[in-house]
This record gives structure tokens, C-alpha cells and sequence, in this order.
């Protein structure tokens, strides 16, 4: 296994286990903040906002899994019906143009996260960035991923990510 695979699979695992406790966090914020809403009849002023924003976080990192995994949809109804040198050669393209939207979120999400990083969150009073910093740090795992399969690809190793 080369550099570039295993710094995929290990980006991975990191994030797989980001996710755990990003979606257990979530889950005791909003079992916490049901309590207290119906049970001591008094909201919590910030929990939809943390929930809210590990729920954008959980979106974006676990996009990324489910690429790594090639567990994302797909239409493949024209790929599987074309001879396999030329499956290869849409694969590689696939690649490709993922690449590029991938450099799309890093670059505009990283101008974006530049742009609202002196507004503030009303309920948390969290720099915004921080939430939206999601965009560029998941176009970078996205990133290596697509390499990692573009190369995988081009090698001519053919199995499941």
C-alpha cells in the first residue's frame, strides 16, 4: 500500500470517529434540551444553534466517508454498459472533474470562512468561521480521496474504495 492510500484510509478513520462524536454530541444536546424544554419548562437558548451547527459538520464529514467508501449515489446505467477500457477512461474523468469541484470547495470555502470571520453566532457568540470552516477542510479531505482513487485508478487497481 503506498503513501497516498494510506494517508486516505488514516484521514478516514480520524473522520469516522470525528463523526461518532460529533453525531453523540448532537444527540445528548438535543435529549438535553427536550428536557428541559418539556420537562423543567425552560429552553436552552443556544442548544438548536449547537445542534444546527453539528448537524452542517456531520453533513460535510460524512459526505466525505461515504466517498471514501463509495458508498454515495450514483448513476452508472451508461458506464456499465460500455466496454471496460473505455469504463476506465469515464472513471478517470469522474475523477478528475471531482477534483476539480473539490478544489472549488476548498478555495471559495476558505474565501468564504475568510469573509464572515468577524461575525459572531447569536446564540454561542462563536466566530462564524468556525462553523463554516467546514467547507475548505472538507473539499481538502475530499481532495485526497479523489487523488487517492485517481491514482488508484491510472495504476490500473480496480477494487472498492
Amino acid at each position: 500500500m503506498d503513501a497516498l492510500e494510506r494517508l486516505s484510509r488514516s484521514v478516514n478513520h480520524w473522520v469516522e470517529y470525528s463523526l461518532f462524536g460529533l453525531g453523540f454530541t448532537m444527540a445528548a444536546v438535543v435529549a438535553v434540551q427536550v428536557f428541559f424544554r418539556y420537562v423543567l419548562n425552560h429552553s436552552l437558548f443556544w442548544s438548536e444553534e449547537l445542534a444546527r451547527y453539528l448537524l452542517v459538520w456531520l453533513t460535510f464529514l460524512g459526505a466525505s466517508v461515504a466517498y471514501r467508501r463509495n458508498l454515495h449515489p450514483g448513476i452508472d446505467i451508461v458506464v456499465v454498459r460500455v466496454p471496460v477500457s473505455f469504463q476506465r477512461r469515464i472513471s478517470i474523468f469522474i475523477h478528475l472533474v471531482s477534483m476539480v469541484l473539490f478544489g472549488v470547495m476548498f478555495f471559495y470555502g476558505a474565501q468564504f470562512s475568510y469573509f464572515v470571520r468577524l461575525q459572531i453566532s447569536p446564540a454561542m457568540n462563536l466566530p462564524k468561521w468556525i462553523v463554516f470552516c467546514i467547507i475548505p477542510l472538507s473539499g481538502l479531505i475530499f481532495m485526497i480521496h479523489a487523488v487517492t482513487f485517481l491514482f488508484r485508478e491510472l495504476k490500473g487497481n480496480h477494487r472498492d474504495h
